[in-house]
C-alpha cells in the first residue's frame, strides 16, 4: 500500500484522529476569516496587539498544520505545533473568557481538548 494510501486508511484509527484534528482547523480558519471584526475584538482583548497581524500569523500557521496533518506530512512535528497553538488558543480564551472552563458559555474547555488531541498525534506521529 502506498504512503498515501495508508495515510487515508480509516480502519486505522490513528489516521481518524489525525485527519480529525487537521479539518478541525478548516472552521476555525474561515471563522477568522469571514468574522474579521468579531476575531479582531477577540484578539485585542485577550491582548494580541496588533489583532490584524495576529489573525494573519494564527490564518498562515492554521493552514500549514491543516495541510501536514491532514496528508500526513511531518506528522510528528505539526502535531506538536498544532498542540502549541491551541495552547495559545487556550490561554487567549482563559483571558477573555475571565476563566471560565465550560466552552458552551465562552470558556477554554475546547481548546483545551484539541490540544490534547494534537498532543496524541504528536506522540504516535
Amino acid at each position: 500500500m502506498s504512503t498515501l494510501a495508508e495515510n487515508f486508511n480509516l480502519a486505522n484509527e490513528f489516521n481518524i484522529l489525525r485527519i480529525i484534528c487537521g479539518l478541525f482547523f478548516i472552521p476555525h480558519m474561515f471563522g477568522k476569516y469571514i468574522e474579521r471584526e468579531f476575531t479582531m475584538g477577540f484578539f485585542k482583548s485577550a491582548g494580541l496587539n496588533p489583532p490584524g497581524l495576529f489573525i494573519n500569523i494564527a490564518l498562515a500557521a492554521e493552514a500549514v498544520i491543516s495541510i501536514g496533518l491532514i496528508f500526513g506530512i511531518y506528522t510528528s512535528y505539526v502535531a506538536w505545533a498544532a498542540a502549541a497553538f491551541m495552547a495559545l488558543a487556550a490561554v487567549a480564551c482563559y483571558r477573555v473568557s475571565s476563566g471560565k472552563w465550560f466552552w458552551n458559555l465562552g470558556g477554554f474547555e475546547y481548546p483545551v481538548f484539541w490540544m490534547i488531541c494534537c498532543i496524541v498525534v504528536a506522540m504516535h506521529g
